[in-house]
């Protein structure tokens, strides 16, 4: 049986180890210079928390299975490091996290991801998230993310409900 409930300060070891371990899914599909490992640092993950991140995690029994964050940006909420392990998926436990953020939201929801992340997108797209055109997508990770150039580049922005022209130019 699976659970559903916020990450406490005593998860940290586990949420790191379910975003690397799923992260390593984008070795060698992402491009060659925004690949590293560990994909997240301990370190990293304290700054996401800094900056408002709360993470939700899915557990069956004492085993974290998945993680996603979400960051309130003020007009909008940002979906953040959402992974699951590689042995969990496929076993609703992405469904489980997103249907709770969506449930739960009062505003729209944005989730930046790479371009090359099929999986993710086609994951988005099933639960009601419309891909942002290119100029939209640039002016929205500008204005809500701080990512370098390199990966905003090679990335893309979903949204639920889809993006307004005056979202957009925030």
């Amino acid at each position: 049986m699976q659970t559903l409930r916020n990450c406490a300060p005593s998860d940290r070891p586990e949420m790191l180890e379910v975003i690397n371990s799923a992260a390593r899914k984008y070795e060698g599909v992402i491009p060659d210079d925004c690949w590293r490992w560990p994909y997240m640092r301990p370190e990293e993950l304290d700054g996401e928390i800094a900056k408002g991140v709360e993470f939700c995690g899915v557990w069956a029994g004492d085993r974290l299975c998945g993680v996603m964050g979400s960051q309130d940006r003020g007009e909008v909420v940002l979906i953040r490091h959402a992974y699951v392990r590689p042995a969990e998926q496929g076993r609703g436990v992405g469904r489980r996290l997103i249907e709770r953020l969506c449930e739960s939201a009062r505003k729209p929801l944005l989730v930046g991801t790479w371009a090359a992340a099929d999986w993710a997108i086609g994951f988005y797209a099933r639960h009601g998230f419309v891909r942002a055109a290119a100029p939209e997508a640039a002016s929205l990770l500008a204005a809500y993310w701080t990512v370098p150039a390199r990966q905003a580049q090679a990335s893309v922005v979903l949204a639920r409900p889809a993006v307004t022209e005056d979202l957009s130019r925030a």
